[in-house]
């Protein structure tokens, strides 16, 4: 017993390689090997991020029925714990446990529109449960198979985000196409392979999509755009190619990408990536019922390197472009733990408009572009440094006569690193109501948001 808490507490004192997965800057693990190189081992991680958040609500916003033109809540973004393993050369397994976007009216049943269940005591669910076998490697390349319950995928990076590495106060989630619509909070049965394979990283993949029906909130009517059919399942089809120009990035854990890695390796990639599903949406035109394939893609490029190995100061950037073709007329409002709960404005032809809602998801197209600059080591002294960073994301959907730009402006204060960060955004928002024109929609003017979140990581 001494020994293995002496193993759990003392992180990389009592290992000889440490393995890194979300926090390429950490160095200390509860973790218990099970040789005595340190290559065969079991691991566990916490991730909590709290947040404080005063929002501009859209028109006619309610919560729990009174009208309310601004918000502040409190709430969980994401908690999470992981517990993973190599247990022998081949044979690795990874799990992810938790809850996410919990506030005071996530448990409300009138907001149960993403499938979080009516009841506040039973939020947390599996996110992941995955085994993989390696069949090959030859020094850094290597080639997995893996299935199970899984996020792995391939429309893009940010499709498969690191939560605990993310330089943003959020990742961009249109890139979880399909989030709580036919997947568990972007987590589907899948059977995949990935590797590295020299500068070449890949991963390709088969899922099972769930009926759209169990998604814990009523399915859209069947009306003249397209919503998630409820027929004709057919599976899903996966493939995301990376180039790594310089150094190789990490591939420990299944499908997670670092957001940033704050100067610790010099990663340069060029994106591309798909997901298609046959018959994934359906519409009414006049009597027919007629069916669309969802087909998702994206090219892009990725930077994150140091820029003053001495100081420790680092650029992290990134720019893509997005299909996303769900069917004609597709558009979905989303708000990321929305503070409220109803409308008194109501927009024909969508839902969900209530809130810090915006078009998030739709038919057309997306660029999404960031940056960020990491200050100097020891800025301040021994409480870290700063990073600030901004981002722009331009949603060009067919149903809106103008683009949803969204803006956020933010810095995080780290530290120590992604391991304790607290991080100071604000969003900007467009806002829509029904155009002259039928069946789309007209800008409406903007709201905001400021959010303090605090992040414990280990």
């Amino acid at each position: 017993m001494k020994k293995i808490l002496s193993l759990m507490l003392l992180g990389t004192s009592a290992v000889t390689e440490p393995v890194m997965s979300q926090n390429d800057n950490k160095r200390n693990d509860i973790r218990y090997n099970l040789n005595d190189s340190g290559s065969h081992y079991v691991k566990f991680t916490f991730t909590n991020q709290v947040w404080l958040r005063l929002n501009d609500n859209n028109p006619g916003t309610t919560v729990l029925s009174d009208g309310q033109t601004n918000t502040f809540d409190i709430g969980l973004r994401r908690t999470r714990m992981q517990l993973f393993g190599q247990l022998t050369d081949q044979i690795f397994f990874y799990t992810q446990f938790g809850m996410n976007n919990f506030n005071k009216v996530s448990a409300f049943p009138a907001y149960n529109t993403a499938g979080t269940p009516s009841q506040r005591k039973i939020a947390a669910f599996f996110h992941d449960a995955v085994g993989e076998y390696e069949v090959q490697r030859k020094g850094n390349s290597f080639i997995r198979f893996g299935g199970g319950l899984t996020i792995v995928n391939g429309f893009s990076r940010f499709s498969q985000p690191s939560i605990g590495t993310i330089m943003t106060m959020d990742v961009p989630v249109f890139a979880q196409a399909t989030v709580d619509q036919t997947d568990q909070f972007s987590r589907k049965l899948t059977i995949y392979s990935r590797g590295q394979i020299g500068k070449l990283n890949y991963r390709v993949g088969v899922s099972d999509p769930f009926p759209v029906e169990t998604s814990g909130s009523t399915p859209a009517t069947l009306n003249q755009n397209a919503v998630f059919s409820q027929r004709k399942n057919s599976k899903q089809f996966q493939g995301l190619l990376i180039y790594n120009i310089f150094d190789t990035e990490d591939n420990t854990t299944p499908g997670y990408m670092t957001g940033t890695y704050l100067g610790k390796r010099k990663v340069l990639n060029i994106e591309a990536g798909i997901t298609s599903q046959k018959n994934a949406t359906w519409r009414k035109e006049s009597v027919d019922t007629l069916y669309s394939n969802m087909t998702l893609w994206s090219v892009a490029a990725y930077l994150d390197m140091p820029l003053n190995v001495e100081k420790g100061t680092a650029l992290s950037a990134y720019l893509g472009y997005f299909g996303t073709d769900y069917g004609k007329g597709y558009l979905r409002y989303n708000g990321i733990m929305n503070p409220a709960t109803g409308t008194t404005q109501p927009i024909a032809g969508v839902g969900g408009t209530h809130g810090n809602a915006y078009p998030m998801f739709g038919t057309g197209n997306v660029i999404y572009a960031q940056a960020g600059y990491k200050l100097k080591e020891g800025l301040l002294g021994d409480q870290g440094t700063l990073m600030p960073y901004a981002s722009l994301q331009r949603g060009d959907y067919d149903r809106l006569q103008d683009a949803a730009n969204v803006y956020n402006l933010g810095i995080n204060w780290l530290m120590k690193g992604h391991n304790g960060k607290l991080s100071l955004n604000y969003e900007n928002r467009p806002v829509y109501k029904t155009a002259s024109v039928a069946n789309e929609l007209a800008k409406d003017g903007r709201r905001g948001s400021w959010t303090l979140q605090y992040q414990i990581s280990i």
